[in-house]
């Protein structure tokens, strides 16, 4: 699942760059000597999780089938994105203390035995044990890329690697989903996991190096934090992920009284963790910064939520082959992109951006509409869910674009690392929250004997209302004016 790379958090504070006494030469580049082997090393990184992200969503119904995972299908996608929450706060501490290499070093290598496990995996558990382990390495190669730039390049430099990032994630999203498709028709799903063990290793090989020389000196690195640990960032990251897991493992039960139980369990953990990794007034939506971060979450759980389960819907309803349904989120990457640069040729006035939100929510509402259409009935062609895709993405585009920009306008300075972190937080958690009610609606359809269509019916049905909230609190992503 596709998402950019220059919102992702700065869970580092704000980074010092290596001093330098001469003044930047014109012809120097990211490309120049000193960052050539760097620059292709990050770049390299994160092309790859843009690729295997986008690759695995498009292959996941073979995988399923396969390895007989339909009952908990969701499972495939929120291991990965509950993982990754971890994987990105742990990675931050221990950058703080130790410099990027160590976090760098260990995400690099999670995620190459997550994908040596996944792709080896001969049954569904030890598969989601190795999507586990590939969200952890996402998370921390992630947020190192992001943080690597604030440490070894000078100011000049730092924009032209930002935006590279950025097409380092876009490309791999236009041509992953068609290409992944391409290589489980042709050969095995399993080969979309393994073609990344050699990537990997490259990777580390053009950027390690030069991460060792990044260690942090000794005066920048931050004293201990006086509360207790357990009330730190990464303990409540682990909360809200496991209990996040709990309550979604839960709705998978056939036995209804210990459902209800695991998932009252799992929601008290959940929420109380929520609350303290998110800005105050996150939960209530309170307008300005709180709404800001509610809006992200439903956007992308509208989006992402809607993306993770066309694939599956368009081979198992509609007959289609994988690079056929990969197709459909090829199509949503090229329009995003279209749709966030419209939205930035009319950015003109602060206060037009409420009415993009609204706009863009709208738009991606008859995105699900056609998606749904497309697949669950047989009037409307298969290839329909294509161009709705399409639409879809250019109302993520608009809103996305807009949201963020506005909710960042209103952060104070020495506060902008905290709220990337929490969009990012809620986009992560809403993409693996959704996907795993989805996967809740396979299991229980089955339990029943309803069928695929009434599961994804319902996926759809929940993701239409949620951009329909979504219309409702766009109007709160600005917060009210102070007197004085």
């Amino acid at each position: 699942m596709s998402q950019h790379v220059d919102e992702l958090p700065d869970d580092l504070g704000e980074p010092t760059p290596e001093p330098t006494d001469a003044p930047p030469k014109r012809s120097e580049s990211v490309f120049s000597g000193p960052y050539r082997a760097l620059s292709l090393g990050v770049i390299l990184s994160v092309g790859m999780v843009a690729f295997e992200s986008l690759g695995v969503a498009t292959v996941l119904p073979d995988i399923a089938r396969d390895l007989d995972g339909l009952g908990a299908y969701g499972w495939g996608l929120s291991a990965l994105m509950l993982a990754n929450i971890i994987g990105t706060v742990l990675a931050g501490r221990t950058a703080d203390q130790r410099g990027p290499w160590a976090p760098a070093v260990a995400g690099m290598t999670v995620f190459a035995l997550g994908c040596a496990l996944a792709g080896a995996a001969g049954n569904w558990p030890l598969f989601l044990a190795g999507r586990f382990l590939q969200g952890l390495g996402v998370g921390a190669v992630m947020a190192m890329a992001y943080t690597v730039i604030g440490l070894a390049y000078p100011e000049h430099l730092r924009a032209r690697m930002f935006a590279l990032l950025s097409s380092a994630w876009t490309i791999p999203s236009l041509i992953g989903p068609v290409l992944a498709g391409t290589l489980a028709d042709a050969t095995t799903w399993r080969t979309v996991f393994l073609i990344m063990l050699p990537i990997v290793a490259v990777a580390a090989v053009l950027s390690l190096p030069a991460l060792r020389r990044l260690e942090r000196p000794q005066a920048e690195r931050t004293a201990a934090p006086a509360e207790p640990w357990w009330k730190g960032p990464l303990a409540n990251s682990v909360l809200l992920t496991v209990g996040t897991g709990v309550l979604l493992q839960a709705l998978l039960l056939e036995n209804l009284v210990l459902l209800a139980v695991l998932a009252v369990a799992g929601a008290a953990v959940a929420l109380p963790a929520l609350r303290r990794v998110t800005p105050e007034g996150t939960l209530t939506a309170r307008p300005g910064l709180g709404a800001g971060v509610v809006i992200r979450g439903l956007l992308c759980g509208v989006y992402f939520g809607s993306e993770a389960y066309l694939p599956l819907g368009l081979q198992e309803l509609r007959g289609q082959s994988a690079w056929e349904a990969g197709l459909g989120l090829s199509a949503g990457a090229i329009t995003w992109v279209l749709g966030s640069a419209w939205q930035a040729k009319r950015d003109a006035t602060p206060g037009g951006r409420t009415g993009s939100v609204v706009l863009g929510f709208v738009i991606l509402l008859a995105g699900v509409g056609l998606i749904t259409l497309s697949i669950l009935t047989h009037a409307v062609p298969g290839w329909i869910a294509v161009l709705g895709w399409a639409v879809g993405g250019i109302g993520m585009g608009i809103g996305f674009n807009a949201s963020t920009t506005d909710t960042l306008e209103q952060t104070p300075a020495e506060r902008q690392g905290e709220m990337s972190g929490a969009l990012q937080l809620a986009q992560t958690l809403a993409t693996g929250v959704i996907a795993g009610l989805g996967g809740a609606a396979l299991a229980i359809s089955e339990h029943y004997d309803a069928g695929t269509r009434v599961a994804l019916g319902s996926l759809f049905g929940l993701t239409a209302v949620l951009a329909l909230i979504g219309v409702v609190l766009a109007r709160r992503l600005r917060a009210p004016a102070t007197a004085g």
